[in-house]
């Protein structure tokens, strides 16, 4: 405007720089309170800013990392998602996003977004040896499923195990795999078994409906019928 000054745009642009600076002086708290942990500071003022600036992928990124600390998942998979269609081969969104769906248990959702980082690059360290490993677990999972639907529970029994030394670590795997195989054993009426990790899996979910359902056929077979 120096070059071609007149009033009303010269207001505009005032305001409009003002206004970039309030946003970077937000920018600047809010990597100060991310830097010193206050992930909720961070997301109280990367909102401000996103609420401005609504296709900047690096500060949505920022804010799904608070997110994430917050143990706030499904907030942080949007903001990834909205990043990795903002940022040409954001490989980084697709493995954040594929790791926090694995981490929650979703094994089949965690494989489709590994997929779409591997898509953009091959060679991508991280992401090809999560690839491994969620392919790995769901090809177990599926083919369990495959075995209880054909009534082969002893079949299904040993898969679920194998789904457990795969994954020791993500706790959701080793819950959803005994709650399975306390299934199994319902139908094989192997009912003091069944009894057994259904309960160990009601300690540790306790409105868990399928483990109810399960215990209690197999408290049936026993004849428990007040249980």
């Amino acid at each position: 405007l120096k070059s071609n000054p007149s009033n009303n745009e010269e207001k505009e642009a005032q305001t409009q720089l003002t206004k970039s600076d309030e946003l970077q002086r937000l920018h600047s708290q809010a990597l100060s309170a991310y830097q010193q942990e206050d992930y909720e500071a961070a997301i109280s003022l990367l909102d401000e800013i996103l609420a401005v600036c609504v296709w900047d992928a690096e500060l949505r990124e920022l804010r799904a990392e608070c997110y994430i600390k917050e143990g706030e998942p499904g907030k942080a998979i949007s903001d990834l998602k909205a990043a990795a269609k903002l940022k040409n081969d954001n490989t980084e969104a697709f493995y954040k996003i594929s790791k926090i769906y694995y981490q929650l248990g979703d094994h089949e959702l965690s494989l489709s977004e590994v997929r779409e980082c591997l898509k953009l690059d091959q060679d991508h360290k991280q992401c090809f040896s999560l690839y491994k490993q969620v392919k790995k677990l769901n090809k177990q999972i599926e083919s369990a499923e495959e075995f209880i639907r054909e009534g082969r529970y002893e079949d299904a029994i040993s898969k679920y195990e194998s789904v457990m030394k795969t994954e020791p670590e993500v706790p959701v795997y080793s819950t959803r795999a005994k709650e399975r195989i306390c299934h199994c054993l319902s139908k094989n009426q192997q009912a003091t078994e069944a009894i057994k990790l259904c309960s160990e899996v009601l300690q540790l979910e306790p409105t868990n409906v399928n483990a109810l359902k399960d215990r209690a056929e197999a408290y049936l077979l026993e004849d428990m019928y007040e249980e």
